[in-house]
């Protein structure tokens, strides 16, 4: 009976650690399911999902109207660059001569 109870004292504590590991390694990855935005689970492994609510879905319309506009700016800025790029890249002499015309063409005046 004595070498069953020092058997059982003597693997007590690698059990332990295997409960904590298994413990330290499920709020571990709960936190990073949280910090990345992935949904938490039920003991099923069902989704839970936030309730939605008037203003969340307030909240996705302003959203919304933001990534448009947004997008529209960026679509603006590629052009802008496109442009920047063009003058950039240009041959010197013909811009040179596209400079000389346009102050020719203002009366000589630059």
């Amino acid at each position: 009976m004595n070498e069953k109870l020092q058997f059982i004292a003597n693997l007590f504590p690698l059990i332990a650690i295997l409960v904590c590991v298994g413990i330290g390694g499920w709020v571990f990855t709960t936190w990073l399911r949280i910090k990345n935005g992935y949904p938490l689970e039920t003991s099923w492994g069902q989704p839970l999902h936030p309730s939605s609510d008037r203003e969340a879905q307030e909240r996705i319309k302003l959203l919304t109207t933001e990534n448009a506009q947004l997008r529209a700016e960026i679509g603006s800025i590629k052009d802008r660059l496109a442009t920047v790029e063009r003058i950039v890249t240009d041959d010197g002499v013909r811009l040179a001569r596209e400079i000389d015309a346009l102050a020719l063409g203002n009366g000589g005046h630059a």
